[in-house]
């Protein structure tokens, strides 16, 4: 019997309380900047148990102006930004040359919570992207140097003989370079905290850039 789609979707439950904690969010306790707030949140979430909390969404567009969206790993966040690498020849690459602004998204159901962030994206040094990519495993650098991201792939069994390639040279020569792979930062010009509420008066805190180093704070209807 096949699935009714339309049925599932009635059945799921937001914010189950069995499996779902809703804090509090004071924005008048809030931090002057977001990345202090950012980091509390992420090690809050760490600790309530969420699966893969540095996995975000990166949404850029193309030439066109038509959007994509896919899940990447944020690399690091700090005072130039916040990270993520791949290849300067993939999708998101090529989207990122023409058009260097994107999106990213956090979504942490455990605690019923959100980051957004937009701003303009630019790239690292390489020697720093070449560094990022070596203080991570052995499989991160094999599938760095596997093939041709974004490509079209003749057969799944082409990708495993390149795969098979990439993990014996990364194994036998770790320091071996990745020369597209790329670390990008996103420099926001706006940062969202979203924390749900179970009577649906959801807290939406936004971080808005003033200036070069200046944050102003504002609240959004839900």
């Amino acid at each position: 019997m096949e699935t009714d789609l339309h049925e599932l979707l009635r059945s799921l439950r937001v914010w189950d309380p069995e499996v779902t904690e809703l804090p509090a969010l004071d924005p008048a306790a809030a931090p002057a900047e977001p990345l202090p707030l950012f980091t509390r949140w992420l090690a809050e979430v760490v600790a309530a148990g969420q699966r893969e909390p540095h996995t975000m969404s990166l949404a850029t567009a193309d030439a066109d102006g038509l959007p994509d969206v896919r899940i990447v790993m944020l690399h690091g966040a700090d005072a130039d930004g916040w990270s993520f690498a791949t290849h300067a020849h993939s999708r998101k690459g090529g989207h990122l040359a023409a058009r260097p602004h994107a999106a990213l998204v956090f979504h942490w159901p455990v605690l019923g919570r959100q980051v957004r962030l937009r701003g303009p994206v630019g790239t690292a040094p390489a020697e720093e992207a070449q560094a990022d990519l070596h203080a991570r495993s052995t499989g991160a650098l094999a599938a760095a140097l596997t093939g041709r991201q974004s490509a079209v792939l003749g057969s799944v069994e082409e990708l495993a003989r390149a795969s098979e390639g990439a993990w014996e040279r990364a194994r036998r020569e770790p320091d071996t370079p990745a020369p597209s792979w790329t670390l990008y930062r996103l420099r926001p010009d706006e940062v969202e905290f979203f924390q749900g509420d179970a009577r649906r008066r959801h807290v939406r805190l936004r971080y808005r850039r003033e200036g070069r180093e200046g944050w102003a704070r504002e609240l959004l209807w839900p």
